[in-house]
């Protein structure tokens, strides 16, 4: 018997796939609509993307043979990632070329690596709609984005103010709250000496130049503790609690900030813990989030010192980057006596998602969506929809009711969707109408319709969820909306619950007054061990050798392996098993087959009793199946139908009926062969899809090409057959027995050391007898019986 070549079996099916367009939708029957997750161009497919990418794919095969699905695909490749990628493809630097020519360079480098990219979802077996393509750079994507941005706007949601933003030095832009990521680092807790001075008049520096530091009692010194001396030349005043007696004489006067020399009030606040350092707290601009608040609480003047670029501009620092300013200030404080004590903590700082660096607070003018004042009305949207798992929700929860800040829309990058403004030095704004798009205002040139002057085109792009927030109605419009919000599904990963779950539901809401699906699905995340799985940590697994070696459907069979939202780890048995399956479902239905050669295609009037059982729990597994199914529990229903396969058909049932098959004639012959057919289409079906190559193939050679199948399936594909229904029959006590005493007999003869198809004499109880009734020659053929009598259990051997 030929091996089963999981390599080439799967490259015909692909491109069996492809020339027949399978996964075309048809919008007749499509009752169910997918907003499938973009995967991001930034190099080629990861484990994780297998992971969940399989996931979301066993529910799109399960619509389709159930009621039609509607399954675009896309490539997220604008923003930060495909700037990356495009300066290491290219060996270039953005910020060294033109806006113009950059873009140039991105769509160009795109267009010639995005097909291999794709091939990686084609390769797993992702069973999208590849004519319903989209790229969130393209016109069309260009267009709806902006055109939500020009809405927004005219609606005074999208606003643009000078505000201390989220700042990235290292990709020097603007990001969200949503693209900040918590991490542990280590630092230095130092304790610096603040003089108290009483009065004092200031240069417009702010330095003192005159000024009395010294009391009757001799000089005063405040301690603070700070991890951040770098930004003492941007403090602007000084916090106790208002119930910390300690520092209960010293509220209104002002303290001498060291080295830097500025005064600043001393000001009652409760944000200064007590117990926290010294009780005393430095208001930087900016240091963090709270700095950013208390300043404007206070209405104190801020004092910049840090650039874009993450330098220093104060004097006798300027351009040091922060690390460097950091440790020439401790030093300088060191040699003038100024550091009352020092000690290394770990705490948890705010670093950019992309790329790891410490962010900061910047003053800098950009574009904003309000989102602050809706917070109660994005947790009742929220509600409305069916988060799978339920626990997931309350992360969405948690993460709408710590919101502090607008959604910042705006990056200060080359590479992604223009902002559609021109901006007049004497004020006028002017956003582009919506004919004119997809438009790059760098690209064209406004007069202003009051001073009639040249307006200049906004340099800032959109951030790139404001684009990916629009998934649903991008792929809808590609379908001339056949298809509208809500979606029936949005699959995605956990850790962008708060960037594309949230921000999809806070654009449906303004544009559409609606939900954007009814449900969501979350997955969990690949592990080694105990350790999550990631490039950086160097302990990722490449899915193409994986595929390489086992097949995409032993890949697709582990995957399958853990419950929506589980972590899954990475365990090569997990492969080795699926390829044991894969090749077993070959062999069981080449035997199957083997033994079709005279079947005439047709139900008997009569079918045996033992057939007719077995028929009755392949509709018992249909009915477990279709349940998990439609509550996405894919991985019981893998469960299930893997258990059934080995169990029931492969281990008992075949056994059963073999000698019917071999040897039996007429009707008893026929309703082995039909049980069998319908039971192996049966159990195809409902793996396929789990493991769709290999269902697929044995669809083909079989069911579809087979002349012994007399051509009964008529569907051009597994994958478009109408999924099995269940005639929901009650479990049979008569065929539960039978498979008992089958299993006691194989046990005595493995207990006598006896082959399976030695002969025996075998005694049953009445009860169990009469039981099994007209089953009995069944009996007689599996356990290989010359004889079955009545009386006390037993087994006989001739």
């Amino acid at each position: 018997m030929a091996k089963y070549d999981v390599k080439e079996v799967e490259k015909k099916i692909l491109r069996f796939w492809d020339k027949e367009k399978v996964y075309r939708t048809d919008f007749k029957k499509c009752g169910f609509s997918i907003d499938t997750p973009p995967p991001t161009v930034s190099g080629k497919m990861h484990i994780g993307h297998a992971f969940s990418y399989a996931q979301q794919d066993f529910i799109a095969r399960y619509r389709r043979m159930k009621e039609g699905v509607f399954y675009p695909f896309g490539t997220d490749d604008n923003g930060l990632p495909t700037e990356r990628l495009v300066e290491r493809l290219k060996k270039v630097r953005s910020k060294d070329m033109s806006r113009a020519d950059f873009i140039k360079l991105c769509l160009k480098t795109l267009k010639e690596i995005t097909p291999d990219f794709i091939q990686d979802w084609k390769d797993i077996g992702v069973s999208c709609d590849y004519d319903v393509i989209y790229s969130t750079i393209d016109d069309n994507s260009r267009k709806i984005s902006q055109e939500s941005f020009i809405e927004l706007y005219n609606s005074g949601i999208a606003y643009k103010k000078e505000f201390p933003t989220l700042w990235c030095p290292e990709c020097q832009t603007a990001i969200a709250q949503a693209e900040l990521e918590d991490k542990e680092r280590g630092s230095l807790f130092s304790t610096l000496k603040f003089e108290i001075v009483s009065s004092g008049s200031k240069d417009p520096e702010g330095r003192v130049a005159s000024s009395e530091s010294k009391d009757s009692e001799g000089r005063k010194d405040l301690l603070i503790a700070t991890t951040r001396p770098e930004l003492l030349g941007a403090c602007v005043a000084v916090f106790v609690n208002p119930k910390d007696k300690r520092y209960k004489k010293y509220v209104g006067k002002r303290a001498r900030v060291p080295i830097f020399g500025q005064e600043v009030p001393i000001v009652e606040d409760e944000s200064a813990e007590i117990d926290k350092g010294t009780g005393v707290l430095m208001i930087c601009s900016y240091g963090d989030k709270f700095d950013v608040d208390a300043i404007n609480r206070h209405d104190l003047e801020p004092r910049m010192i840090l650039g874009k670029d993450g330098k220093i501009s104060v004097e006798g620092y300027e351009g040091l980057k922060i690390k460097e300013a950091r440790k020439k200030i401790l030093d300088d404080l060191r040699n003038n006596g100024l550091i009352d004590g020092q000690k290394e903590i770990n705490h948890v700082t705010n670093v950019h998602d992309k790329c790891g660096t410490d962010v900061e607070f910047i003053s800098t003018e950009q574009w904003f969506v309000k989102v602050l004042d809706k917070k109660k009305e994005l947790i009742k949207q929220g509600k409305k929809i069916n988060w799978n798992p339920k626990f997931m929700y309350k992360r969405y929860e948690n993460w709408v009711n710590g919101l502090e800040w607008d959604w910042s829309i705006s990056r200060d990058r080359h590479f992604g969707v223009p902002i559609p403004v021109w901006n007049c030095g004497c004020g006028e704004v002017v956003v582009a109408k919506v004919s004119e798009l997809p438009v790059d205002p760098l690209q064209v040139k406004k007069k202003c319709g009051k001073c009639k002057k040249d307006m200049k085109g906004e340099s800032k792009v959109l951030d790139t969820w404001m684009t990916s927030s629009m998934t649903p109605k991008i792929a809808s419009s590609l379908v001339d909306g056949k298809v509208k919000v809500p979606y029936s599904l949005r699959p995605q990963a956990h850790d962008i619950i708060r960037t594309w779950a949230f921000y999809t539901i806070i654009k449906s809401m303004y544009h559409e007054k609606k939900i954007p699906w009814e449900d969501v699905v979350i997955s969990g995340v690949v592990t080694l061990g105990k350790e999550k799985m990631s490039k950086s940590k160097g302990n990722s697994i490449d899915p193409r050798k994986v595929i390489d070696e086992y097949g995409a459907d032993a890949l697709r069979f582990w995957a399958a392996g853990s419950k929506l939202g589980g972590d899954l780890d990475y365990q090569e048995q997990d492969l080795v098993a699926g390829k044991k399956l894969l090749n077993k479902l070959v062999n069981a239905s080449r035997f199957v087959f083997m033994n079709l050669e005279d079947w005439d295609g047709k139900k008997p009037a009569r079918l045996e009793k033992i057939d007719s059982l077995f028929l009755d729990r392949v509709d018992e597994l249909v009915e477990v199946c279709s349940e998990s199914f439609e509550k996405y529990e894919y991985s019981q229903a893998k469960l299930e139908v893997e258990r059934f396969f080995f169990k029931m058909f492969a281990d008992n049932y075949l056994e059963i009926v073999k000698k019917r098959v071999y040897t039996g004639k007429g009707l008893k012959k026929k309703s082995a062969q039909y049980a069998l057919y319908s039971g192996l289409l049966v159990i195809l079906k409902l793996f396929a899809p789990i493991v769709p190559f290999v269902c697929e193939e044995i669809y083909l050679e079989h069911f579809k090409k087979s002349s012994k199948s007399k051509g009964l399936e008529k569907d051009k594909s597994i994958h478009v057959s109408k999924w099995p229904e269940s005639g929901k029959v009650g479990k049979s006590e008569e065929f539960d027995l039978f498979l008992d005493v089958l299993s006691r007999v194989r046990q005595e003869k493995t207990n006598a050391k006896k082959a399976m198809n030695s002969e025996i004499k075998l005694t049953l109880s009445k009860k169990d007898l009469g039981g099994i009734g007209e089953m009995v020659e069944d009996l007689k053929d599996v356990v290989n019986a010359v004889e079955v009598s009545g009386g006390k259990f037993g087994v006989g051997f001739v």
